[in-house]
């Protein structure tokens, strides 16, 4: 692969903000933005804090549960767009029990700058977060938690070319490429070296989810340098880490000239044994971290200069 010279800004810290997600269900927090409304209040918020990418999922307004119904994405879409300059990355990863077809409804519509991305399959495990909770605002949670015991998260070769040929090539639209452990990397690899994707690509590199790689700070470096081999300078890289592990991973990433990634999509809380208000509350932590270790944080103008995105104006919402 060949090298491209990093931007000026490349020095800069970018910021995502997963809102909403589909792990956590309802009753886990009463801060978990659900509704559009809710949805929309919050990622404006987590802009205005200093998130400079909405990482987006919908869920069903009457019951929290994920929902790829592209209606539901167009009543907060519009809304966000309108009220700050954030970057917009709506899920191709959808909810666990979703279809490859149900994941896409929403991103083909609204074709957006950017989109989440799962570069492998895997046992993507919740089940023993059903152990913790015994009265359940809603019936689906318990079942849908627990059914992740024996359940696939499926993101074939096939569906990551489909992906990126109806995504990319069509719409323009960028990837957050996730990866939960250290052969997506070489998945990705293998995609670039079959003219998939077009560098410099953005790698989201994810610890402590039950059946990914664990959140240890070896496992860190290991997946930075594999990058390093993989990648040259053809990529740019964030980190998040589940639950308690958020901000120290983010911290650690930070300070090895990463980018990061918070949100209750990946954690609850705002400090031990204390659920986050918002979203904005934990942008604005990291923000205050990132800050007094001497780093800047990137405005959204830099973050689609870094990532090379196509711009807020060619976006269909």
């Amino acid at each position: 692969m060949t090298g491209s010279a990093k931007p000026k800004i490349a020095g800069k810290v970018v910021i995502t903000c997963a809102v909403t997600g589909s792990i956590h269900t309802p009753t886990m927090s009463e801060y978990l933005p659900v509704t559009p409304d809710e949805i929309a209040t919050q990622s404006i918020a987590a802009a205005e804090a200093g998130a400079a990418i909405l990482h987006l999922h919908a869920r069903d307004p009457q019951t929290g549960r994920p929902t790829p119904d592209p209606a539901v994405f167009m009543k907060f879409l519009p809304r966000i767009k309108q009220n700050c300059d954030a970057v917009v990355n709506i899920t191709t990863g959808g909810g666990l029990t979703m279809t490859v077809e149900e994941r896409l409804a929403a991103p083909l519509q609204a074709s957006p700058e950017m989109c989440s991305l799962n570069m492998g399959s895997m046992n993507f495990a919740l089940h023993p977060l059903a152990a913790r909770y015994s009265n359940w605002k809603h019936g689906w949670e318990k079942p849908y938690l627990e059914s992740t015991k024996d359940g696939i998260f499926r993101n074939t070769f096939a569906d990551i070319e489909k992906i990126y040929r109806l995504l990319g090539e069509e719409h323009g639209t960028k990837f957050e490429h996730e990866c939960y452990d250290v052969g997506h990397l070489y998945n990705l690899a293998h995609c670039l070296d079959a003219g998939l994707f077009r560098p410099p690509v953005f790698l989201q590199l994810i610890f402590g989810i039950l059946g990914g790689i664990g959140a240890d700070p070896e496992n860190l470096m290991f997946m930075k340098r594999t990058a390093d081999k993989l990648f040259g300078d053809d990529y740019r890289w964030s980190v998040l880490a589940a639950g308690r592990h958020q901000m120290n991973f983010c911290t650690h990433a930070a300070m090895l000239g990463g980018n990061v990634r918070v949100g209750l999509e990946d954690s609850l809380y705002g400090g031990v044994g204390r659920l986050a208000t918002s979203n904005a509350e934990q942008v604005a932590k990291i923000r205050r971290v990132i800050e007094e270790l001497g780093y800047a944080v990137a405005t959204p103008a830099e973050a689609r200069e870094l990532l090379g995105l196509k711009g807020g104006d060619r976006v269909k919402f």
